[in-house]
């Protein structure tokens, strides 16, 4: 095993000082590490075989775009220290490759480390791994996130969060508890995952054992293929039904900037100064009134979206929303609603983020009769994949880490998402059937932002 394999060599260094000095005292030491390192040596390569016995044989959904690139992928691991898997949504590239490395024996003397950039993805990405491979969750297959930990001495495959395994480095610098790693959805470029590319590039050279496996679901992997010296891509199609998009922008917007410009150049038979603070109070007025109004605005063009789409047909609906606090208004909004409506009547409204118990989390994956709604944050956007969704609101933010220079930490923000994450979630409807996705802002909008 890995991990023995260092700390036996630092075993062996040790009596070698050791016989060097002729006291009886130091000899006999010298000889109780030896008979140490020989048991140890045998546990070891007992513990080697019977992991190698017991490894796991896949199964791979031929339906699964990355299933037909199988052996491309075992070609470029085997060949290359650094490999980068470009996947759009729905190419099966979170839950195969795992599979990929144990076929290829990688999993037997160190762990197959999987990284997910957050903690609801690490607990269902592994559920589902493990369900493909007929083991129970916990045994071949196993997750780390914090205060939460389902991992046993038989595992072979270990989601965590990236911060988990940042926090890993301090323990084990050299990540010996691992023969491959593999870093999912990089593109999303938090700190922890530029923390721990920069950290891996400058161990490969001290660590040739071992293997990097670097996924983005965005045109991103040229740059992550220059970052380590040009490492192979590989791409992969998603798996994905044709998705008409709709744009419904929020009107209200308009009506609110041309009021402050009135306000500003209206004529008054007044003094300048009197004009001046008639049209300063309107102005501030008007910009409180814009952010209430806002969020009440997009709450309205939800139902009323929510309403249109569940005429289309049979199907849930996904809707992004930038965050707990805009989920539960929206929930309540919703929830308020239903009352007075015959078709929201006996639909289920259900909140998706990261800090929802396990227990209201796995209500998402369960199989259900009725009609859903599911109020979701950006983990829906990428390795999460909400089952039964034809239908996607995208409300076209989210709340993102930014490191703040001047106050020296990480701060919160709500932003506009890029081209690249629009099209993440428009995808999340095109998964089993064609879809729809509605936007609530317009056209120019998407095309003005960050591709």
């Amino acid at each position: 095993m890995l991990v023995d394999r260092h700390a036996l060599r630092r075993k062996v260094q040790e009596i070698k000082v050791l016989q060097k000095v002729t006291d009886e005292k130091s000899l006999a030491r010298a000889q109780r590490m030896v008979n140490e390192v020989v048991q140890k040596m045998h546990a070891s390569q007992q513990k080697y075989q019977q992991r190698q016995t017991h490894l796991p044989k896949p199964e791979y959904p031929p339906e699964l775009p990355v299933s037909g690139k199988r052996d491309e992928i075992s070609k470029a691991i085997s060949k290359h220290q650094v490999v980068i898997v470009c996947g759009e949504t729905g190419s099966g590239k979170t839950t195969q490759l795992p599979k990929v490395c144990l076929e290829l024996g990688r999993g037997v003397s160190g762990l197959i480390g999987h990284t997910q950039p957050r903690r609801i993805a690490a607990r269902s990405v592994a559920s589902r791994i493990a369900q493909e491979l007929k083991t129970p969750l916990g045994e071949a297959v196993g997750y780390k996130v914090r205060f939460n930990d389902k991992l046993s001495e038989s595992s072979y495959v270990k989601l965590m969060t990236d911060g988990i395994l940042l926090a890993e480095t301090q323990g084990d610098k050299f990540l010996n508890a691992y023969d491959t790693i593999i870093i999912d959805e990089a593109h999303e470029r938090s700190l922890n995952i530029d923390f721990l590319l920069g950290y891996l590039k400058q161990l490969l050279p001290k660590r040739p054992d071992l293997k990097i496996i670097v996924t983005s679901a965005t045109i991103d992997a040229d740059r992550f293929s220059q970052h380590f010296n040009g490492a192979p891509v590989i791409e992969v199609s998603g798996r994905t039904f044709p998705v008409e998009i709709r744009y419904r922008p929020l009107g209200a917007a308009g009506f609110r900037a041309k009021e402050i410009a009135e306000a500003e150049n209206a004529q008054f038979d007044l003094d300048d100064d009197t004009i001046f603070g008639i049209a300063r109070k309107a102005k501030t007025e008007a910009r409180w009134l814009e952010e209430d109004d806002e969020e009440e605005a997009i709450e309205e063009a939800i139902l009323d979206a929510a309403d249109d789409l569940l005429r289309q047909g049979d199907g849930d609906i996904l809707v992004f929303l930038p965050g707990e606090r805009e989920i539960r208004d929206v929930a309540d909004h919703l929830r308020k609603y239903q009352g007075r409506s015959a078709k929201l009547k006996h639909i289920e409204v259900l909140p998706l983020f990261a800090r929802l118990s396990i227990e209201d989390q796995q209500k998402i994956f369960k199989s259900h009769s009725s009609r859903r709604i599911v109020l979701a944050t950006n983990v829906a956007e990428t390795s999460l994949t909400v089952p039964g969704i034809k239908y996607v609101i995208d409300a076209g933010l989210a709340r993102v880490n930014r490191y703040s220079t001047r106050a020296k930490v990480e701060q919160l923000q709500i932003e506009k998402i890029s081209q690249a994450a629009a099209k993440q979630r428009a995808g999340r409807c095109g998964r089993v059937s064609n879809g729809i996705c509605v936007r609530l802002y317009s056209e120019q909008d998407f095309n003005g932002r960050p591709a």
